[in-house]
């Protein structure tokens, strides 16, 4: 079961259950759309996989499986990432 993380883990914007623009990689590491094509580049500072948009949970289902409350880390080390980026910018995902 997904945890929908609540905040982006680049910038910290709030990222409730509903968000059409959460984004997430196989780990569920969660960024807001602009951090994970634009600073991120599709490319999740992770684990190197690439995102998706997250799936919205019914708010039915909030009510018996609700979203994560747990904070995670906010912030992304550009640099680092840049350096990170660059050995994986034109492996595709899938090969990485």
């Amino acid at each position: 079961m997904l945890e929908l993380r609540q905040l982006c883990e680049g910038c910290g914007k709030a990222l409730p259950p509903n968000a059409t623009d959460a984004m997430i990689c196989s780990f569920e590491c969660t960024f807001c759309e602009v951090c994970a094509l634009t600073k991120l580049r599709n490319v999740c500072p992770n684990c190197g996989g690439n995102f998706q948009h997250r799936p919205i949970r019914p708010a039915v289902m909030l009510a018996k499986h609700p979203a994560a409350t747990e904070r995670h880390p906010v912030n992304i080390d550009e640099t680092s990432h840049n350096a990170f980026f660059a050995r994986y910018r034109d492996t595709p995902p899938s090969h990485r």
